[in-house]
């Protein structure tokens, strides 16, 4: 394990329930992490962390709609949430997390003000998705760049509201444009992305998006979950590294040259 120099808040309330996951991957791969109840906030603020993590689960249960309450008590923090990513730190939701994310309209950001310009809806199936599935990097976002670049990793899915669908055509193009789609679903193989490899209907295969800085990151699949090769599955157990540590030491490289 690296020093522990960098800190890492994981949000939670009632209802997460990937936040232990992400509290050890986080720290496997070098930072200092803690949890951060969203009680607390106040007493513990954003500025001390540098990164910031929303974890998957099931937070008040998703009533009204996955992630609306969770957005909902973070609201009251929203300016000092925007100084945090205004600063260029990272700040990431995973499911539940990217839900969250959603609904607060902090991704996918492509205009001037952060406003909600896409929902997180139902599977195609109507049905929970929980299963391994590959993803590939689209980007040429800096955070995964130099370990992601060519790949295609598997990764762990479980959500029954996944499916990415804008609001337009036109947040859709600037996303694009933007290069704000950093991950899709695909099979092992790069060519296949239709059902069950993408799990939920997303728009383009999408699995993972930013805002336009590529700062605020959102995706559906868990890569806290396979931190270790051996707890992945299949063709994924002959990479001699878990999708997670590639993804948790990717973070933590770029939070450490972003404070050098």
């Amino acid at each position: 394990m690296q020093s522990n120099e960098l800190k890492a808040g994981i949000l939670r309330m009632e209802g997460t329930n990937n936040e232990e996951e992400a509290f050890l991957s986080l720290r496997r791969s070098g930072f200092e992490s803690e949890y951060v109840h969203v009680s607390e906030i106040g007493k513990k603020k954003f500025e001390d962390y540098d990164l910031l993590f929303i974890p998957g689960g099931f937070s008040a249960g998703d009533y009204v709609r996955a992630g609306a309450i969770f957005a909902s008590r973070l609201a009251p923090h929203i300016n000092e949430l925007n100084k945090f990513v205004d600063s260029g730190k990272i700040l990431i939701g995973v499911c539940n997390g990217f839900q969250v994310l959603s609904e607060l309209g902090m991704i996918p950001d492509t205009g001037t003000e952060r406003k909600r310009t896409m929902v997180l809806g139902t599977n195609d199936s109507d049905r929970f998705e929980c299963r391994y599935t590959y993803i590939k990097y689209t980007s040429k976002n800096k955070i995964f760049r130099r370990h992601f670049e060519g790949k295609i990793l598997q990764v762990p899915v479980a959500h029954m509201e996944g499916k990415v669908i804008f609001d337009s055509k036109k947040t859709l193009d600037s996303v694009i444009e933007n290069d704000q789609m950093i991950f899709q679903y695909t099979d092992i193989n790069g060519t296949d992305s239709s059902y069950p490899w993408n799990p939920n209907g997303s728009v383009m295969d999408i699995a993972g998006l930013t805002n336009r800085e590529g700062n605020v990151i959102g995706l559906m699949p868990h890569p806290e979950r396979v931190y270790y090769g051996f707890q992945m599955m299949n063709d994924g157990n002959k990479h001699k590294n878990g999708t997670g540590e590639v993804f948790f030491n990717s973070l933590y490289e770029y939070t450490k040259k972003l404070g050098a």
